[in-house]
């Protein structure tokens, strides 16, 4: 609706943040018995202390960039979505690696759900999916942007989640997924 009333990019990224949001609290209500606890932008640096004490600080993916979101060099829908901000995050903590858990068993040739013709890519890098004129990508081209430029995490692995096992297998260092690195 806000495509069709014209806002701009910023009040979208505004707008698209709640849902997220409800999510995250969602997830914090039935994992409190867990030692769950929402953490909102504005406790970003309470992260540390959070996982220090044992909690499980449950977080919005999506950045705060909001009002301040830079418009895409086409369209107005953001660029930065939930998972450039799960990633700018594992950039944050400097990790080598970060898991994302999909539906789908990893990066393919074109999307799997409307072309049954399409293959699975399983370890390319960040600089060659970008100049390969592919237009869909399992995460959001931005992160492969960031990737180029990133000082810690310079791989990310994609796997099912609603296959059993393949998060735990992730974990565990196995080779499942498409795995993609910056260079």
């Amino acid at each position: 609706m806000g495509l069709d009333i014209g806002l701009p990019t910023g009040a979208l990224a505004k707008i698209g943040a709640s849902i997220p949001i409800q999510n995250g609290r969602m997830l914090q209500m039935l994992m409190a018995h867990e030692g769950a606890i929402m953490a909102y932008h504005d406790d970003f640096e309470k992260l540390p202390l959070y996982l220090n004490t044992g909690c499980i600080p449950i977080m919005s993916g999506m950045p705060p960039f909001e009002f301040w979101e830079k418009s895409p060099l086409v369209g107005r829908i953001p660029q930065n979505r939930t998972d450039a901000g799960v990633y700018l995050l594992s950039e944050f903590f400097g990790a080598k690696g970060m898991i994302y858990i999909k539906d789908e068993d990893g990066l393919y040739t074109s999307d799997p759900k409307k072309d049954p013709d399409a293959t699975i890519i399983e370890n390319p890098n960040a600089k060659d999916l970008l100049a390969s004129g592919q237009d869909d990508f399992i995460v959001e081209r931005v992160v492969l942007d960031y990737m180029q430029r990133a000082h810690h995490t310079h791989e990310i692995k994609v796997v099912n989640g609603l296959k059993k096992g393949q998060v735990l297998s992730a974990l565990q260092g196995n080779d499942v997924g498409t795995t993609i690195r910056a260079k």
